[in-house]
């Protein structure tokens, strides 16, 4: 994912990780997603643009177990008419203990963890006694 003013941010550290990003099946919103495709000429599974409920639609693969790791290079300089939707996604992100990177720099980083080629197992209780709280 990327706020218009990051796009070709995301698109350039694609590029520069296209071998690594094609081994992994990749999510994106609407616009963002097209233009990785077209770029990586990698298959991207699209979801709605941000702001017309994408953001929404990653956090729910998130909270499902599809999607483990989150690149949102998003834009702190401009008010997003969204924002709430980001808050709520990103609290859905540490939620579920999945890796975030909103920038180039923490994307590098965790491209270059030794986690990325092994399975990291979270310990996440997935919140049983919050779940199966009496009403």
């Amino acid at each position: 994912m990327a706020h218009d003013n990051k796009k070709d941010d995301l698109l350039r550290w694609a590029v520069s990780n296209r071998e690594t990003l094609k081994k992994h099946i990749l999510f994106a919103t609407g616009t963002t997603g097209t233009l990785l495709e077209k770029e990586l000429e990698i298959p991207v599974i699209k979801f709605l643009s941000g702001p017309l409920g994408g953001d929404q639609q990653i956090g729910a693969g998130i909270a499902e177990g599809k999607i483990d790791m989150l690149f949102f290079f998003w834009d702190p300089m401009e008010a997003q008419p969204h924002d709430p939707d980001v808050k709520a996604l990103l609290r859905v992100a540490a939620t579920w203990d999945i890796p975030v990177a909103c920038d180039r720099a923490t994307a590098d980083f965790i491209f270059t963890s030794p986690y990325m080629n092994k399975e990291y197992i979270s310990l996440i209780d997935e919140y049983k006694s919050y779940t199966n709280r009496k009403i």
